[in-house]
């Protein structure tokens, strides 16, 4: 025992050698290459004199960034969270000034330009050093992962853990069911393959299930995961609305708003979500419940040292290495968007929206830091042995809206997410305790053109047209809006919450016209309840009939005053939804047979919202080639309904019991997202882990039901724990 003991030591002596001697070497190097990075005296130092200067000052580079450096980044926790990204070069520079300066007879110079690359670089070689010999030594891997969640078993409150298995939820934000089985049948997602048996070999033997499930109407992050975290998404009718009532712009990613729909969904449910007990929230727009936080939109609604929803940030830069590797790859992800955009406009492809201006670091921040740093928070959830993990990867979706849900782009995007999968599988054969990985998405997305590039106009310019109003000349480009930007506003502390009128027409008398994917939404302010048809028809008598017969709109929802919710369609055609017969045909559904089952049920739900707008619209759908028109710039739209946006999927170990009754199609039988919640509140009942109690801690926090639901009390309900 004590041998293995001194072998252990030895093994790591010697890594941290092996690790010291090519940091020597690459500062020699670049002393060679840079004119302004000295490692000699003004009169010349024979080469074992350098090589000795070089030695010194990687020791003492490297001993600086491993004390002091975790200090610093933890004083920048205060500092907007790409800011951070940024100051570490200049402060990893000036720790090899430091080492320098620590230099006996002050042989080792260097301008501050030049410290900042030559610290770069090594940190870079380090790392990659480094992890190579970890890579190479399978027990020292395992034996520093046991040390590591040691540690953290023994910083948290409850030092005995226990040993049924934990639950980690994994989201592929916007991977469609079709989507996902595709990338396993053409190996771009070997790990998924894998797990579904689909790898080639006699012993391939799958170890998960793929079950599709539905969404609701709004098929969009804000009303599915909220659905899936807290239980309901109840009154969320798209991915924007105006509320009448407040006279606000509710927007799924807006700090407030995210804060807002989660205080109504706990007060809603009467529990605090599912991660109450013992969970962690990594990279959602909602807590779920859970007491340890990082990179949560709805805690971003907060003011104040309170605010700790970037700590993620912090955990991850705290490693010098960290911040140079995702500092690179983040410039590498800017230039290959570059260079795909401009391939797409030289090849004139089609269809295309416009990715200029700040779309490429947007796109980087998704595809690159938002993914290393949840990854990395999840990394460290396992190690601490936590109960209950949900994590949110945006990439693909960001990527899918700009470049096509089938585009080589988003394959290669699927291609890097399945290797942090492989990433997180295999910390969980070292983890404290086992681990069962699930797999799920929020929705898909579905291809097609935009509205506007095939009409020359907007869905607002359309409504003007029918209440009679002026058009401009122009059609202007609807604004969009995705998870990705929504995070890059947070991680600079500029949630938006002063643009709550950007939506607001000139006059009071004229509609709101809002876009979510290829759902539209209209409202008229000055009319305090929710208008009839018969009211609209009085009002704007040509306004209804423009909208239904307009070749790019699939079907409106409006309510009769005498009998209901009605659908509307092209050449007259009208359903009432609560008149239709549980096993009505194609003919009775009229407008929305091409929508799949449950297109009626889903239409016939959002109705009873009390936030619905007076108009919703839903874009045309072509069954054949499974493509919409998006009402936003996006060439990958999700949001309404027509094709993979309302099929995501649900990929859980077989271990765990089938989510539908045997038999069951998982269309028919896995809808809406607070179906899924049910089932994977029933998953973690099954490892033993934590169930969802009705009555939680967060409870005491709650505002009274009864009171205003304006946004200032919103981020009551926020629990201010932090990992």
């Amino acid at each position: 025992m004590r041998g293995g003991r001194w072998r252990t030591v030895g093994r790591g002596l010697g890594r941290v050698i092996v690790v010291w001697a090519v940091s020597t070497l690459t500062m020699l190097v670049l002393a060679g290459i840079l004119p302004d990075f000295e490692l000699q005296s003004d009169d010349g130092d024979s080469a074992t004199r350098i090589a000795v200067t070089a030695a010194l000052g990687a020791g003492a580079f490297g001993l600086l960034s491993a004390l002091v450096w975790p200090l610093l980044v933890r004083a920048l926790l205060l500092v907007p969270a790409l800011v951070i990204g940024l100051l570490t070069f200049f402060l990893n520079g000036s720790l090899l000034l430091l080492a320098l300066r620590l230099i006996p007879d002050g042989r080792g110079d260097a301008n501050a330009e030049t410290a900042v690359v030559v610290a770069a670089v090594m940190s870079a070689v380090a790392s990659a050093t480094g992890g190579a010999l970890a890579v190479r030594d399978d027990d020292a891997y395992r034996r520093r992962l046991y040390r590591l969640a040691d540690r953290r078993r023994r910083r948290a409150a409850d030092p005995h853990r226990p040993s049924t298995p934990g639950t980690v939820f994994l989201q592929l934000d916007g991977v469609g069911h079709d989507v996902l089985c595709r990338a396993a049948r053409k190996g771009v997602t070997p790990t998924i393959a894998r797990w579904l048996g689909a790898d080639e070999g006699p012993a391939a033997r799958a170890t998960h299930r793929l079950t599709p499930w539905r969404t609701d109407w709004s098929s969009q992050t804000g009303a599915s995961q909220l659905g899936i975290l807290h239980g309901s998404n109840h009154d969320v009718p798209a991915f924007r609305w105006y509320e009448k009532d407040t006279g606000e712009v509710m927007v799924s990613n807006r700090p407030a708003s995210a804060a807002e729909l989660q205080r109504r969904a706990i007060v809603r449910t009467g529990d605090g979500g599912l991660l109450t007990h013992d969970g962690a929230s990594r990279g959602n727009l909602f807590s779920g419940g859970a007491e340890q936080l990082a990179l949560v939109l709805s805690m971003a609604a907060r003011r104040g040292r309170g605010n700790r929803s970037r700590a993620g940030y912090f955990a991850y830069f705290s490693d010098p290495a960290n911040a140079v590797r995702t500092a690179l790859s983040f410039v590498a992800e800017v230039g290959r968007e570059i260079g795909e955009s401009t391939r797409a406009r030289i090849r004139r492809r089609r269809p295309r929206v416009s990715r200029g201006g700040l779309y490429p670091f947007i796109r980087a921040f998704a595809t690159v830091v938002e993914r290393d740093v949840v990854v990395a928070a999840v990394i460290g959830d396992m190690l601490a042995g936590r109960s209950a993990v949900y994590a949110d990867l945006v990439a693909y979706d960001e990527v899918a809206h700009h470049s096509g849900p089938t585009s080589g782009d988003a394959e290669r995007v699927l291609r890097r997410l399945d290797r942090s999968l492989a990433l997180l599988a295999q910390v969980a054969e070292h983890a404290p305790r086992p681990y069962r990985i699930v797999l799920l998405s929020d929705h898909g997305q579905s291809p097609g053109e935009t509205f506007r590039a095939r009409y020359g106009l907007t869905l607002g310019d359309l409504v003007r047209a029918g209440c009679g109003l002026p058009v401009p000349r122009r059609a202007r480009r609807t604004h969009s809006d995705a998870e990705a930007r929504s995070a890059v506003r947070a991680a600079l502390r500029r949630p938006v919450e002063e643009g709550t009128g950007e939506h607001r027409p000139r006059r009071l008398a004229e509609p709101i016209v809002l876009a979510s994917g290829n759902l539209g939404l209209v409202s008229f302010p000055d009319v305090p309840h929710r208008m009839t048809r018969e009211e609209i028809d009085r009002r704007h008598p040509a306004l209804l009939p423009t909208l239904a017969n307009h070749p790019g709109i699939g079907f409106l929802l409006v309510r009769s005053a005498d009998r209901g919710p009605l659908v509307l369609g092209a050449r007259g055609a009208e359903v009432y939804l609560d008149e239709l017969p549980a096993d009505a045909g194609p003919a009775a559904l009229g407008p929305l047979a091409d929508f799949g089952p449950g297109a009626a049920d889903a239409v016939r739900r959002t109705d009873g919202f009390p936030h619905t707008a007076d108009i919703m619209v839903n874009s045309a759908y072509d069954p054949l080639d499974g493509e919409v028109l998006a009402f936003e710039e996006q060439i990958g739209s999700h949001g309404g309904l027509g094709g993979a946006q309302s099929r995501p999927f649900l990929l859980s170990p077989l271990v765990l019991s089938p989510p539908v009754a045997e038999g069951a199609d998982g269309t028919d039988g896995l809808v809406g997202a607070e179906a899924v919640h049910q089932v994977l509140r029933r998953w973690l009942r099954e490892a033993h882990g934590p169930e969802v109690p009705r009555v939680t801690p967060a409870d005491d926090r709650l505002p009274d039901p009864a009171a205003p639901t304006a946004f200032p009390a919103a981020d009551q309900v926020v629990q201010d724990k932090t990992q």
